[in-house]
């Protein structure tokens, strides 16, 4: 006979119940106001505890329903076995000395991710990951490289905001001013999840679409689907070869999106309007840095009046290659400016704490004897919160 205490009257196991529950963080404020109205409806609450739940996670901070002190206690039970409010669990918090902060969360079924928050100036910009995992396998990306493990979901990419910025305001940081999607995995990978927290985090948490950029390895028919949506959230394209023959040595998705498709993409996105794009472009030495590139990506990113980011090459222990010296990233830089490309060398943030993508959860996994996954490329915050 089954232990009566390990049910309730519905007769289905709390652990399997938990699973049907509706997780608040993944509900657009659209949903969520339609899903909790219809709760509170059905049980002849009025309209104004639809008010207090959609405040309590979208501004009052709490972290379980059990913290909507406004709710009565009854109601709060009941709306406990429907719906969910769960943020991840901090696993490990590292601080670097120029003031970069990464967290690294571990969720409800033990997967590990990241999260960076990365100050400059008055501005907080804060690092988000879509997926635990990457599949894209990049050859110089060491996320890519461990491989991918699942996707997240809206909510669980939502909770790292609200985590982060919990965790930014206890520390005296200003407020998150700036989100990109540039943490562990390919966010276009993970369309449906993303482009619903890319509306929460808008329309719910007020984060200004042009202050929301999205990074990707060039998933095509997920930039056409950015293009045609109403908001201006900004684009950032891993590109880290101006040729096609090139890119497929460093992005296997050059076989399945080869470079005149990617480009016809982004003439797609930029004839949207007001949706501004960025190439990443990491230098490794002896592989993509010779001044003769610059000249084709010059080409590239003038006729899209793209921002050029170079990157310097962050080494991975599986990879002989050494990032481009300084002088060879300036001659490469000269070049693109020559030509009237708006271009920046990021400035590392945070090596000192691993806080490159995934290298704190490699780092971690590594210490528990579990597979190892992830790492990728990290964001020049400081550039495309401006």
């Amino acid at each position: 006979m089954a232990d009566p205490e390990r049910y309730d009257g519905s007769g289905i196991h709390p652990e399997a119940q938990r699973e049907r529950r509706t997780d608040l963080l993944s509900l657009t404020p659209e949903d969520l106001r339609d899903r909790v109205g219809h709760f509170m409806g059905s049980r002849h609450e009025p309209v104004y505890r639809v008010d207090q739940v959609a405040r309590w996670v979208y501004g009052g901070e709490a972290r379980s329903i059990a913290e909507m002190t406004n709710v009565p206690h009854q109601l709060r039970t009941e709306l406990d076995r429907y719906f969910t409010l769960d943020e991840p669990e901090p696993a490990r918090v590292s601080r670097s000395a120029d003031g970069t902060a990464k967290h690294l969360w571990r969720l409800r079924d033990g997967e590990l991710i990241e999260s960076v928050l990365i100050p400059t100036g008055d501005r907080l910009t804060l690092c988000l990951s879509s997926q635990a995992g990457c599949a894209m396998g990049c050859t110089f990306c060491a996320t890519g490289w461990a491989g991918f493990s699942r996707h997240l979901t809206a909510g669980e990419i939502v909770a790292q905001f609200r985590a982060s910025r919990r965790w930014a305001a206890a520390e005296g940081h200003p407020a998150v001013s700036n989100i990109v999607y540039m943490g562990m995995g390919e966010p276009l990978a993970n369309r449906e999840p993303v482009m619903a927290s890319l509306m929460i985090l808008n329309q719910g948490y007020g984060v200004g679409a042009r202050r929301i950029t999205v990074s990707t390895v060039g998933l095509v028919p997920g930039i056409l689907d950015l293009a045609r949506r109403p908001e201006q959230f900004r684009l950032a394209v891993s590109l880290h070869a101006p040729d096609s023959e090139l890119r497929r040595r460093l992005i296997p998705l050059e076989q399945r999106h080869p470079l005149p498709e990617l480009l016809a993409a982004l003439r797609t996105f930029d004839a949207a309007g007001g949706k501004r794009i960025t190439f990443e472009y990491t230098m490794i030495k002896d592989v993509n840095d010779d001044p003769a590139l610059a000249v084709r990506l010059a080409t590239i990113a003038a006729g899209l009046q793209a921002f050029v980011n170079l990157i310097p090459y962050n080494p991975t222990p599986y990879r002989n290659w050494q990032p481009s010296p300084r002088e060879r990233i300036g001659a490469f830089r000269k070049v693109l400016a020559e030509c009237g490309v708006n271009c920046a060398v990021r400035a590392p943030r945070g090596r000192d704490i691993d806080a490159a993508c995934g290298q704190l959860r490699a780092r971690a996994l590594t210490s528990l004897a579990v597979p190892v996954e992830q790492q990728g490329e990290q964001q020049d915050a400081k550039r495309l919160s401006e």
